[in-house]
């Protein structure tokens, strides 16, 4: 049993498979959680995974983050869209000598947590994991489920793997999730863009799951150009993301069950997506050190219109 307590700032998708995860492998888990808080406080999450399915009957559920203890690690699975929720919701939960660890989706969204409690206090983590929520308390989990850790560094230059971060994703591994250490979260998050880009955004404007993009010669050489866009964005940066796995993200995805990436669902629900993490903080990030990422700009300007008439 892991000596850190963990806190779930929004028990979704993500946030409700790992955490339910670290419960089962035997942390202590609180969950913060608003509609479906009645629900769970009664019966506790459901998660049904490749990997086996499972029930934890009994959870520490609150609707109120004033009600929440001081946890070890606090995992936040919001939306990015969410985040300007952060300042009310992270100072009174985190320990004094925890952490924040902002499993989300795009680029930049560290600084912001950063900025609440201290750039020490944050790490990043990049989930490459097919999982969706299909009820209250209930998540379906698909495929894949690894996930990549890393220190933030308010320098931007990368703080190595740290006994902190070998201690965390230990936790996560002893619950059956693997896990990478990486040395420098830019690099990291760069990295996660190369699938993000390409098929949150195309799922989107296309309509289609990625299977059906995979399966389209001119859709897939879309998503290669779009790949090596986000490959040269990475490079602007001084970060390489080597041919090796963009190649893997190709393939993983051409094993993968027929999935709706997030952005897909929310533009269904008529949810607002995620278009300024996943698609125009990289676009700046490029174009500020003098690239230009012309598909995955048109992607982001259609997103908005997108966005703007749904």
């Amino acid at each position: 049993m892991s000596e850190r307590s963990y806190a779930v700032i929004g028990t979704g998708a993500l946030g409700g498979f790992y955490g339910a995860r670290l419960n089962r492998a035997g942390c202590e888990v609180h969950y913060l959680l608003r509609s479906d808080y009645e629900h769970v406080r009664a019966r506790g999450l459901k998660c049904e995974s490749k990997d086996g399915d499972f029930e934890l009957p009994k959870v520490h559920a609150y609707r109120d983050v004033r009600d929440m203890p001081r946890c070890d690690v606090v995992l936040v699975g919001l939306k990015t869209t969410m985040n300007h929720l952060l300042g009310e919701l992270l100072p009174g939960v985190v320990a004094d000598d925890g952490v924040v660890l902002m499993m989300q989706n795009g680029l930049g969204m560290e600084d912001a947590a950063a900025a609440v409690v201290g750039a020490d206090r944050v790490m990043g983590g990049m989930a490459f994991l097919c999982c969706h929520k299909v009820g209250p308390g209930h998540v379906r989990h698909l495929d894949f489920g690894p996930i990549a850790l890393a220190e933030y560094d308010a320098a931007h230059e990368g703080r190595g793997v740290t006994d902190r971060l070998r201690a965390v994703g230990g936790d996560f591994e002893r619950a059956g999730i693997s896990v990478t250490r990486e040395g420098d979260l830019v690099t990291a998050r760069w990295k996660k863009l190369v699938w993000n880009v390409p098929f949150n955004g195309l799922s989107v404007v296309m309509g289609l799951t990625t299977d059906r993009i995979m399966a389209d010669a001119s859709a897939r050489g879309l998503v290669e150009a779009l790949m090596g866009e986000v490959v040269a964005g990475a490079a602007g940066h001084g970060r390489t993301v080597e041919p090796a796995f963009v190649a893997k993200m190709l393939s993983w995805t051409e094993r993968m069950v027929a999935y709706k990436p997030s952005m897909m669902l929310d533009a269904e629900a008529g949810r607002a997506m995620e278009v300024e993490t996943l698609f125009g903080n990289p676009v700046r990030a490029a174009r500020a050190v003098g690239v230009e990422m012309g598909r995955v700009e048109m992607l982001y300007q259609l997103l908005k219109v997108r966005e703007g008439v749904g």
